[in-house]
């Protein structure tokens, strides 16, 4: 009876082709948007937690903060810098040592200081401008979590030694170097030579997020020995606008302390907040940024999206949902006298709603499964041609195609009762 009553159900499905497939139309539309839009809506927020997650979970960031960022910031340091020529900020040397005495071995195992300079930098015709020059310590490969791809990174002797050698990330290689092997080769950074020890591997694409040292891409980064740095191309800078020239002094752009276990990073950040304020100084200067806690509220914040979209979506599965319902209710109308000849016959109440339903179960899992093609196309098309990236879920697809279906039940329901409480005499008589 089962088997009949759905062959049953197709042939009246395929009397109605063009009906049949508007009917399903909307639960296509419906299906394939909440797998696009969750796919787009996780592969965004996957992007953003993945950048966060380099930074380092164990990992605290102390930033310094250039003035003027906002008003009153800007005026100050706009007589500042009209009164000494120089515009000094951010932290300083005595900061580094502070945080690395004062910092208990046994929760802290890394402070690494790293100096952002912008200089030049040049091998034979090729040439990078305002490349992003970090002198730092080798101890910064493991806070950072830096891959090489061959060569060595920075050692203890190159610090000692103030040895003039340079690691450079991937893209930085291609952007001197070309095709040539840039190990042992020499890099000029303004009028000093450095010599290639080391070339990173390709780090995760996009920019860097809060806390890391700028916001350029990490693929572009030199690394040299931060003793190196501060001997042979000193702390000052000189920044050319239109028209004007001015200095600036920045001893150290980021402090990365690693700790031990991530249980420790909340203690661990408030430590160093009270620690600077015991040097009196300004919170304006440096910012204490901890990835943990961004990590943390970039997944909250993806949930909470990922639940708007799914909402948004799922109202076209309501809107294709109630559309099955009216034509379902159409065809009820249509097939009045055929169901009072059923009934007539000796077929019960049960047979009808059996019959109606089955037929809203096809509709709905017609579309269904061609929307889950649908959706899972989108995504791969926007990756493909826009290059946003996109993640579909196995989860995704089976709710949608879950919700799809219990939609066609729900909606159908009502139509197939609505022909089974028909009078049987009343229903032959219809014209």
């Amino acid at each position: 009876m089962w088997l009949a009553t759905f062959k049953l159900a197709l042939r009246n499905l395929f009397l109605h082709k063009l009906r049949s497939f508007l009917t399903v139309l909307g639960t296509i539309l419906g299906v394939a948007s909440v797998i696009a839009m969750l796919s787009v809506g996780e592969g965004s927020k996957q992007a953003a937690v993945e950048q966060i997650r380099q930074l380092g979970a164990k990992n605290v960031m102390v930033r310094s903060v250039r003035p003027g960022s906002g008003k009153e910031q800007s005026s100050s340091s706009t007589q500042n810098q009209n009164s000494s020529r120089i515009l000094e900020y951010g932290l300083k040397y005595e900061d580094h040592r502070l945080l690395d005495g004062a910092l208990p071995r046994n929760i802290v195992s890394h402070v690494v200081p790293i100096m952002l300079l912008r200089k030049n930098a040049q091998h034979e015709r090729f040439r990078i401008a305002n490349a992003r020059v970090l002198g730092t310590i080798p101890e910064l490969v493991q806070v950072k979590n830096l891959k090489l791809d061959r060569g060595r990174f920075i050692n203890e002797s190159d610090i000692r030694d103030l040895t003039n050698v340079m690691v450079v990330s991937e893209g930085a290689a291609k952007k001197l170097f070309g095709f040539q092997d840039p190990m042992n080769q020499a890099v000029l950074l303004e009028d000093k030579a450095f010599r290639v020890v080391g070339v990173l591997k390709q780090q995760a694409s996009g920019n860097a997020t809060a806390g890391q040292v700028g916001t350029e891409d990490l693929n572009d980064d030199l690394y040299i020995p931060l003793s190196s740095a501060r001997s042979r191309l000193g702390d000052r800078q000189r920044i050319v606008t239109a028209g004007s020239r001015s200095y600036e002094r920045n001893e150290i752009s980021e402090l990365a302390i690693s700790a031990m276990s991530e249980d420790y990073v909340p203690q661990i950040a408030e430590m160093i907040r009270k620690l600077l304020e015991t040097r009196k100084r300004s919170a304006q200067e440096y910012e204490v940024v901890v990835p943990l806690e961004l990590l943390q509220q970039a997944e909250h914040e993806k949930r909470i999206w990922n639940m708007v979209l799914g909402s948004i979506a799922g109202i076209s599965l309501l809107v294709g949902g109630i559309g099955i319902m009216n034509i379902m209710l159409a065809t009820v109308t249509e097939r009045t006298r055929e169901i009072g000849i059923r009934r007539a016959i000796g077929a019960k109440r049960f047979d009808i709603i059996r019959q109606f339903l089955i037929e809203t179960i096809v509709l709905s899992t017609t579309g269904g499964l061609i929307g889950i093609f649908l959706g899972v196309f989108i995504p791969w098309a926007v990756t493909h041609f826009a290059g946003i990236p996109t993640s579909t879920s196995l989860w995704s697809v089976v709710i949608a195609f879950a919700i799809s279906v219990l939609t066609g039940i729900v909606f159908g329901v009502y139509p197939a009762r609505k022909a089974a409480m028909m009078n049987p005499i009343e229903a032959l008589r219809h014209q």
